[in-house]
């Protein structure tokens, strides 16, 4: 095959990607007014647009219903755009906490929130993820934990989200595929925080008897990414 044509073939592939992600998007992620302001709140409030796509956002959704969440933890809110996926998955009584480290960010999830009218089932705690966790197992445990915070310390918001849950409940991560960087081996020994955690995240998830673990890539905007999904076991596997 000829340079031309390898070409044409990735352009092809990439506008057969891009065509697909739209039509399932179309069809089984369509977002309403509220949703389409939290997903623009970030360029109008100078924060990172890096939210969640609509599709990570419906599976998320299926997810928490598929568990029967009625409490939900979120790392990481940002403008509120995945916690407003989870949150309308619970149920009038249900209780959606995300922890966000910045007091901006908070308030424009806050208001992505109340715009949707899941104030009343949604809150937003501020400060370092690490100093806020603790506090939390006096209101575990949780159905469903969602990861997309600062990357270097997946790990340990890993450890903190199986001190949080209970048999049954769901591990979700974000940033876990990266265009298959923390998937090579030797990432381990990355110089970069971020790569070398989401490698040490994978490993874990994958290999602990504690979890049943799946990862799969789905399309962003900016690339190939994806999430870890993990189900906290009701009893470890028997050896041999």
């Amino acid at each position: 095959m000829s340079e031309h044509d390898e070409l044409e073939a990735l352009r092809d592939q990439v506008e057969t990607r891009a065509y697909i992600d739209q039509a399932l998007t179309k069809l089984f992620a369509p977002e309403d007014e509220a949703l389409a302001a939290a997903r623009k709140a970030p360029q109008q409030h100078d924060m990172p647009s890096i939210e969640i796509s609509p599709l990570q956002g419906k599976l998320l959704q299926v997810l928490a219903l598929a568990c029967g969440a009625k409490r939900i933890l979120e790392i990481g809110a940002l403008a509120g755009y995945s916690g407003l996926w989870l949150a309308r998955a619970l149920p009038p009584d249900g209780r959606l906490i995300s922890l966000e480290i910045s007091e901006q960010h908070a308030a424009v999830a806050r208001a992505s929130w109340e715009r949707a009218g899941l104030g009343d089932r949604a809150e937003v705690r501020v400060g370092p993820a690490e100093e806020l966790l603790p506090a939390l197992q006096s209101e575990a445990p949780f159905d469903l934990v969602f990861i997309d915070a600062d990357k270097p310390s997946y790990p340990t918001y890993l450890d903190w989200a199986l001190k949080l849950t209970r048999p049954g409940s769901i591990i979700v991560a974000d940033n876990c595929i990266r265009r298959g960087v923390p998937l090579r081996e030797d990432s381990e020994s990355s110089t970069d925080p971020a790569t070398a955690a989401l490698y040490t995240y994978d490993q874990r998830v994958a290999a602990d008897p504690r979890l049943l673990s799946v990862a799969l890539p789905l399309s962003k905007d900016d690339g190939m990414d994806g999430f870890a999904i993990s189900v906290v076991r009701a009893v470890a596997p028997a050896e041999g």
